[in-house]
């Protein structure tokens, strides 16, 4: 009788729990959308909250606002400020689904994005990028970022093919692989960078992080590469839940394992990539927010996935808010700002972790 009376409490917890994950996703959803308008209407010339969205409407299809602002103030918003909240939102939910990713593939909470070396391939990328001789017209189409994103995805390949045994990816031999490339080219980088003479400033810049010259083009090819990415991502959440109990159990419930972790190494690592192009090396997003997501509403990656990539963006918007607006009219790099909140929440984490282990 008592198990009789227990299923439906049980039936009515899970119910419970999955409303009000939705109904954190919808909140959220909200919170991201205040959030990215006031990122927009604040910079050197404050804007109001009405004005911001009265401007971004008014571009919309079969909506007539009459204009009551000035002329630079609707360039403003257009042409510098939104293609940087709209970048950095899209970096932070990149960054962060693909943390969550490798964190449930490697089965370990402290796992990030740039493990097997995509952010020390892309930062090669990039520095052979400033140091090619070519004029200025040249490097604003985007040459940077094509070689950070080839060096960011070329790393991984190396890795992968260095830690493929037959048809099989073991995870460690993965981990392995990447550290020991990982070194290699912080070496050859560190070597390119003391010979850089006056590119030195740029490269360095482009290492800490930012979004200090966002454009539109920079937006038109890193979303539909993201946004097609984490969505792809998120279809794997049952996946992932499964894959977390043991790999010969999962393939016993009719996981193809082998073949899911290819799968998400490959999309979640073309993210990152695409995120570290535009935007430099942004560390600990893709730690900190998955962990906290899970820390709040559980491990279940059908909502872990979704939530880290709202909080994602919501985190670095406000980070890059921050990063161009504590020290006006300058600008402190982006990284730093993600490290100072990164880095004892890291801190915590491995506390946390130590306490579980004794």
């Amino acid at each position: 009788m008592t198990n009789g009376q227990d299923e439906p409490e049980k039936l009515q917890s899970v119910s419970l729990k999955w409303k009000s994950r939705v109904i954190a996703i919808v909140c959220l959803l909200l919170l991201l959308m205040i959030v990215a308008l006031l990122a927009i209407g604040i910079g050197s010339t404050r804007i109001s909250f009405s004005t911001t969205l009265s401007i971004i409407l008014s571009k919309l299809p079969g909506v007539s606002i009459t204009p009551t602002w000035p002329g630079p103030i609707e360039t403003a918003i257009l042409n510098i400020r939104m293609p940087r909240v709209i970048l950095a939102g899209v970096s932070g939910a990149a960054l962060s689904v693909a943390g969550a990713t490798y964190q449930g593939l490697f089965r370990n909470p402290l796992a990030d994005p740039y493990l097997i070396g995509v952010s020390q391939g892309a930062a090669l990328g990039a520095i052979i990028g400033f140091l090619i001789p070519l004029s200025a017209s040249a490097l604003s189409l985007g040459i940077v970022p094509i070689f950070a994103f080839t060096g960011g995805i070329g790393a991984v390949f190396v890795v992968y093919s260095l830690g493929r045994v037959g048809r099989t990816l073991p995870m460690t031999t993965i981990i392995l692989a990447g550290v020991a490339l990982g070194a290699f080219l912080s070496a050859v980088s560190s070597y390119l960078l003391i010979t850089s003479g006056s590119s030195l400033h740029g490269i360095s810049a482009w290492l800490m992080g930012g979004f200090s010259s966002p454009q539109w083009k920079h937006v038109w090819v890193t979303l539909p590469v993201s946004a097609i990415g984490m969505v792809f991502i998120c279809l794997f959440g049952r996946q992932l839940n499964i894959m977390q109990f043991d790999e010969e159990q999962a393939q016993q419930l009719g996981i193809n394992v082998e073949r899911t972790k290819r799968i998400l190494l490959v999309v979640a690592t073309i993210i990152t990539a695409a995120a570290v192009s535009f935007g430099g090396i942004i560390g600990f997003v893709g730690i900190i927010i998955p962990h906290a997501v899970r820390l709040i509403w559980g491990p279940d990656f059908r909502f872990l996935l979704p939530l880290s990539v709202i909080c994602g963006a919501i985190f670095l918007i406000t980070a890059d808010l921050l990063a161009r607006t504590l020290l006006s009219p300058s600008e402190i790099p982006l990284g730093i700002i993600t490290a100072f909140f990164g880095a004892p929440f890291f801190l915590y984490l491995l506390r946390r972790r130590k306490k579980a282990v004794f």
